[in-house]
């Protein structure tokens, strides 16, 4: 194992992107390309390790020497603002186990795959009750960001939870202060406060009024508090939103870029309707690894000495796993920054995370993409931008990436 000092801080993140906005900044990808973890300055000055190889950040991620709890001294975050949201009344995701396990476990039956594909039906009529909208009105323009990609997974996640639609503007209001890494502290403090104080009172109700939604049910009989309640009704509700309706938006633009993908994802579509499910599964996979809106990295502290790529990450450091730049790595995906939607084993990616913290939600981020890809490219023919590609505006503020909006005509 190497003992040797720290190498010197190489660079600051989040590091400016480059002329690719699909792609991870060019230095994370020269990190990967260096095979060590990088030494990195944080906002705050503070440093930490970065880690950007595939094979790395897959023992981080699943090694219980690394410690997903955001209130430990040296966890590394990207803002002061962020910082806030992780480390007031943490969610489950920034704990450990036995509380992260025994907090998991009670949303695991509702995610499993069996029991979201009976979401399907669901999926579909809101889909395409979104879609019809759009080809009804006058002039065939629209942005696809706010017309059809938000709210989406919105109508969905607010149906799972048994949170009312009618407020989805307050909700994602909170949410985009929650999740820009250039938020004062105080304004996601009073965006968190305002969510929380919300889902505590959609709790109450519930304990006099139960249903079978999510947050009915744990208001009935998970014995958790009003305030437990409430962290994890929000974890859901910003993640359930969020990461599926910028997946859509950029997956969409991802192929009006590449018009031989297109093609593939039509004819992923005719095998699906046929009956054969596995190139549509592929293409909506290669989606997830090339695009992989968590650009910003999974926090992680080591809670022991540990070798990761030949170098020692001491007890009490941070770690910085760029889930984006390992999805890019050629030692796992050959030609690796190519869009291919016949790879074969994109599934392989870490788009979700991995090991016990993986995403409890994929299931549900996939029936939603393989529903709303096929179908806007069906019900939108002709479809193209509306603006120069250059005008596009990207969300590289937030801790989740993709479009503010997508000016779409058909």
């Amino acid at each position: 194992m190497t003992t040797a000092a720290r190498p010197p801080v190489s660079l600051d993140v989040p590091a400016p992107r480059g002329a690719c906005p699909f792609a991870p900044p060019p230095a994370y990808e020269q990190a990967r390309a260096d095979e060590a973890p990088a030494r990195v300055r944080l906002w705050d000055g503070s440093a930490c390790w970065m880690v950007t190889r595939h094979a790395d950040i897959r023992t981080v991620l699943r090694d219980r020497r690394f410690s997903a709890d955001a209130t430990r001294p040296g966890f590394p975050f990207l803002s002061a603002g962020l910082r806030a949201l992780g480390t007031e009344r943490p969610t489950f995701i920034r704990m450990d186990d036995p509380d992260h396990a025994r907090l998991r476990r009670m949303l695991t039956a509702d995610f499993m795959i069996r029991k979201v594909a009976e979401l399907r039906p669901a999926v579909r009529e809101v889909t395409e009750d979104l879609l019809a909208r759009l080809t009804a009105r006058p002039g065939r323009t629209a942005d696809l960001v706010a017309d059809f990609a938000l709210p989406l997974p919105s109508v969905v996640i607010c149906l799972i939870l048994g949170v009312p639609y009618d407020d989805h503007a307050f909700f994602q209001r909170c949410s985009s202060v929650m999740l820009r890494t250039d938020a004062p502290p105080g304004e996601v403090a009073a965006a968190q406060n305002e969510l929380r104080a919300y889902l505590v009172g959609l709790a109450r109700a519930k304990r006099s009024v139960p249903d079978d939604s999510i947050i009915g049910r744990l208001a009935a009989h998970s014995g958790l508090d009003d305030d437990e309640i409430a962290s994890m009704g929000r974890l859901l509700l910003v993640a359930g939103h969020e990461t599926t309706a910028n997946m859509t938006s950029l997956s969409v633009l991802a192929l009006l870029r590449e018009p031989e993908q297109a093609a593939l994802m039509r004819r992923a579509m005719r095998s699906d309707e046929a009956g054969d499910s596995g190139p549509l599964d592929t293409a909506v996979e290669e989606l997830l690894r090339h695009l992989t809106v968590v650009h910003n990295g999974l926090g992680r502290i080591a809670v022991e000495d540990v070798e990761i790529g030949g170098t020692t990450i001491r007890a009490g450091d941070g770690v910085l796993c760029m889930l984006g730049a390992g999805n890019r790595d050629e030692d796992a995906f050959p030609d690796g920054d190519r869009l291919d939607l016949a790879r074969p084993g994109a599934r392989r990616h870490v788009a979700f995370g991995f090991g016990v913290h993986q995403c409890l939600g994929q299931p549900l981020a996939r029936l939603e993409l393989r529903i709303a890809l096929p179908a806007v490219l069906d019900r939108l023919p002709g479809l193209r931008l509306a603006v120069p590609f250059e005008q596009l505006r990207f969300r590289s503020e937030m801790a989740v990436y993709g479009l503010h909006e997508l000016p779409v005509a058909w």
